[in-house]
């Protein structure tokens, strides 16, 4: 039987970050902990490219121009979809959501969905930091166990 795991060998490759501007503080805690820890696996700057968007709905048309350039292993999506009053808030979850999957899906590559989908502004900053974690961080950890059960597998 085979069978593959990450091992926590850590090589490092280029990757982009898409980050919405939209709930900024949301989304510039997600992304300063999703640099903290490429820094703590070693990857330089020059490996590392961050895209800001306007908002959520933006990222899987960003996402799908990246991946066409077929420079980087893999894409970390980040954003806040906070719900509101209306259901704007289902529409926005569900477009971006299955953006990054076509994008994933199309380009064989590694789209991480760091996207919080959260009811309340206390439940995203949970996400940031909090008693639920970072997802800044567990979206760069999703990113490179990704590529390297990729790189095993070929």
């Amino acid at each position: 039987m085979k069978e593959f795991n990450h091992q926590n060998k850590t090589t490092t490759f280029d990757i982009a970050i898409i980050v919405s501007r939209f709930n900024e503080p949301i989304t510039q805690a997600l992304l300063d902990g999703a640099l903290t820890r490429l820094r703590e696996l070693d990857f330089s700057d020059d490996q590392i490219t961050v895209v800001h968007v306007p908002g959520a709905v933006e990222i899987p048309l960003m996402a799908q121009h990246l991946a066409r350039k077929e420079q980087f292993k893999s894409i970390v999506t980040l954003g806040a979809i906070i719900r509101g009053e209306t259901s704007h808030y289902d529409y926005v979850c569900d477009q971006v959501s299955q953006g990054c999957q076509q994008v994933m899906m199309e380009h064989h590559l590694p789209v991480i969905f760091g996207v919080l989908t959260t009811e309340n502004a206390e439940q995203a900053r949970q996400r940031v930091g909090g008693n639920h974690g970072h997802k800044g961080v567990d979206a760069i950890n999703a990113a490179v166990e990704m590529v390297s059960l990729l790189q095993s597998l070929k």
